[in-house]
C-alpha cells in the first residue's frame, strides 16, 4: 500500500471534473469540431421532442451520434437501421452519462464521394445564414401575366412548359432566357440569365416579370451540380420577383430548391403551379354568374312583391279620385278653421263690449279715489310748510339777498329786507342792530 502521505499529494479529480476535462479537450480539438464518419446505422429511436438517436459501428468499434430536432426535419432523409452512411458533425461528451457522442449536422448514403460532401457542407454553410428559411418564401402570384423562364433552349424542357401555360393560362406572356442547364461553366450562364430576367420589362406596359421558373431535365448528381453552385443558390434568393425551381424528377433535389420560394418536382409541374387553371376559372366564373343570377331574381322577386302590395293598397283608389277626396277633406278643414276663428272674434267683441261698458264707472272711481288721496297729501304738506305758521301772526324776514334772517350779525344798519306776512309782503329797511346775547 502506498505511504498516506503519498495518496495526499496526488491530482485526484472527482467524476465530474475528469468528464469535465475531456469535454474541454474534445472542444478545442480542431479535428474533433468537424469530422465525418462513415458506418452502418444501428438501433435507431426518436425521443418525445423529437431528437434522432443511432449507432454507427464497424467491425471493431460504435459511435453513440444524436441528431436534434431541427436538424433532423432539414434532412433529405432519415437514419434507419442497416443503412450505411456518411454523417458530418462535432464530437461531444454527454456529461450526466459521461459519454461522447456524435453531435450529427448531416447525413449522406455511403459511396457518394467528393460531391456529396461539398453539397452537405454548403448545404449546411447556407442554411446557417438563413437562405432556406421557410419565413422568405414569397406566394406566388395568382394570375402572373408575364412568366420569366430560365433554362436551355435544347431539350424538351422549355416545349412542356410552354405546352402546360397555354392548355391552363393562354394569357400569360412567356419571356425565354437562355442558359447552360449542364456541364463546365453552366453555372455563370445560369446567374447571368436569372439577371437578364430581372432586368427585362414589357415595352408597351413597362410592366416586369411576375414570376421566374427555373428548370431542366433529370440527371446524375454530377448532371446537376450547376443548381448546387453557391451563385446560383445566391442569385434565387436574391431574385426580386418569386422564384419557381423543377430540376429533375421528384428524387433529385437541389441546393437551388431549397432556396426557391416555390420547389416542382418536375419542369411540368413547376408551370401547372404558376398559372392558374382555365378551366377551374371558367368554371368559377360560372359559379359566380349562377350566384348573381340567383341574387338578381331574389332582389327583383322582392321588388315585385313590393310593388304588387303597393298595387293593391291603391286599388280602387284613381289619382283623380284621390286628389278630389283631399280637396273635399282641405275644403272641410278650411270650414272649421273658418268656424273657429268667427267663434273667436265673437268672444273678444263680447269681452270688449263688457269692458266699454265697465270702463266709465272704472276711470271715474279712480278719479274720485285719486282726488281724495290729493287732498290727503296737500293736506299733510300744509301742516309742513313753513307758511302755515304766518296763518299764526308769525312772519318770514329775508335779508338783501334774499336768504332767510336766522341770525343779526347777517346785516346791519340801513340794510334792506324784506318781511313776508300772511297775505303780502313789506319792504322795510335796518334801523339798528342789536346782538341777543348783549
Amino acid at each position: 500500500m502506498r505511504p498516506e502521505s503519498q495518496a495526499a499529494s496526488l491530482p485526484i479529480m472527482s467524476v465530474a471534473e475528469l468528464t469535465g476535462l475531456v469535454k474541454t479537450t474534445l472542444r478545442t480539438a480542431p479535428r474533433l469540431r468537424d469530422v465525418w464518419v462513415e458506418g452502418e446505422v444501428g438501433q435507431v429511436s426518436i425521443s418525445a421532442a423529437g431528437h434522432c438517436y443511432f449507432t454507427l459501428k464497424d467491425e471493431r468499434a460504435q459511435l453513440r451520434c444524436v441528431i436534434f430536432r431541427d436538424d433532423r426535419l432539414m434532412m433529405p432523409f432519415e437514419a434507419r437501421t442497416g443503412l450505411r452512411l456518411v454523417a458530418n458533425g462535432s464530437l461531444d461528451v454527454f456529461e450526466p452519462q459521461g459519454t461522447y457522442q456524435l453531435y450529427v449536422r448531416s447525413l449522406q448514403p455511403s459511396g457518394f464521394g467528393d460531391l456529396a460532401l461539398r453539397f452537405e457542407a454548403l448545404k449546411a454553410k447556407l442554411a446557417a445564414e438563413g437562405l432556406f428559411e421557410a419565413s422568405r418564401k414569397r406566394p406566388l402570384p395568382p394570375m402572373p401575366l408575364n412568366i420569366g423562364v430560365v433554362t436551355s433552349l435544347n431539350g424538351a424542357v422549355l416545349h412542356d412548359i410552354r405546352r402546360v401555360i397555354a392548355r391552363r393560362w393562354p394569357l400569360a406572356r412567356v419571356v425565354v432566357s437562355a442558359c447552360q442547364v449542364q456541364g463546365q461553366g453552366a453555372a455563370p450562364t445560369i446567374v447571368a440569365a436569372m439577371r437578364r430576367v430581372a432586368r427585362w420589362t414589357d415595352e408597351e406596359t413597362g410592366r416586369a416579370t411576375d414570376v421566374i421558373i427555373l428548370a431542366r431535365g433529370g440527371g446524375s448528381l454530377e448532371d446537376l451540380w450547376p443548381f448546387n453552385d453557391e451563385a446560383v443558390v445566391r442569385a434565387i434568393a436574391a431574385h426580386p420577383c418569386p422564384v419557381v425551381v423543377g430540376v429533375g424528377h421528384e428524387t433529385d433535389v437541389t441546393l437551388a430548391e431549397f432556396a426557391a420560394d416555390v420547389r416542382a418536382a418536375t419542369p411540368s409541374v413547376a408551370a401547372e403551379l404558376i398559372v392558374p387553371s382555365r378551366a377551374d376559372e371558367q368554371a368559377r366564373v360560372a359559379q359566380l354568374g349562377t350566384r348573381l343570377n340567383g341574387s338578381m331574381a331574389r332582389s327583383l322577386a322582392d321588388r315585385r312583391q313590393l310593388l304588387n302590395t303597393e298595387t293593391r293598397a291603391l286599388e280602387g283608389r284613381h289619382p283623380q279620385a284621390q286628389i278630389t277626396a283631399d280637396r273635399e277633406r282641405v275644403g272641410l278643414l278650411l270650414d272649421r278653421a273658418a268656424r273657429l276663428i268667427r267663434r273667436r272674434l265673437e268672444i273678444d267683441r263680447t269681452t270688449l263690449d263688457r269692458a266699454g261698458d265697465e270702463l266709465p264707472a272704472l276711470v271715474a272711481g279712480r278719479i274720485t279715489s285719486a282726488r281724495a288721496e290729493f287732498a290727503r297729501q296737500s293736506a299733510a304738506l300744509g301742516a309742513l310748510s313753513p307758511y302755515a305758521t304766518l296763518e299764526r301772526g308769525y312772519s318770514i324776514v329775508r335779508g338783501p339777498t334774499g336768504a332767510v334772517l336766522r341770525d343779526s350779525r347777517t346785516v346791519k344798519s340801513g340794510d334792506p329786507i324784506t318781511v313776508r306776512l300772511q297775505r303780502g309782503e313789506v319792504g322795510a329797511r335796518v334801523e339798528s342792530v342789536r346782538d341777543s346775547e348783549s
